[in-house]
């Protein structure tokens, strides 16, 4: 169970859509909640992908990476 409090404005929108559609706010919050956590999870994946097939590497390492492209052209 969870609750919560919503700024008017947000809870005047809410209450506005589901009078309009013949739908409940928890309908509408619910599928709310579910797409923003899908899209933090697909986030957080993509990110730790990157993360492992492109290592971070320190300014330092980027700049003598490419000084040393620059000696081969």
């Amino acid at each position: 169970m969870l609750t919560l409090r919503l700024p008017k404005e947000l809870e005047l929108r809410l209450e506005n859509l589901a009078e309009f559609t013949g739908r409940t706010k928890t309908y509408y919050a619910k599928k709310a909640l579910e797409k923003y956590l899908e899209d933090q999870e697909d986030y957080l994946i993509a990110i730790a992908r990157l993360e492992k097939n492109n290592p971070k590497i320190s300014l330092d390492e980027v700049e003598k990476r490419v000084r040393k492209l620059g000696n081969k052209i």
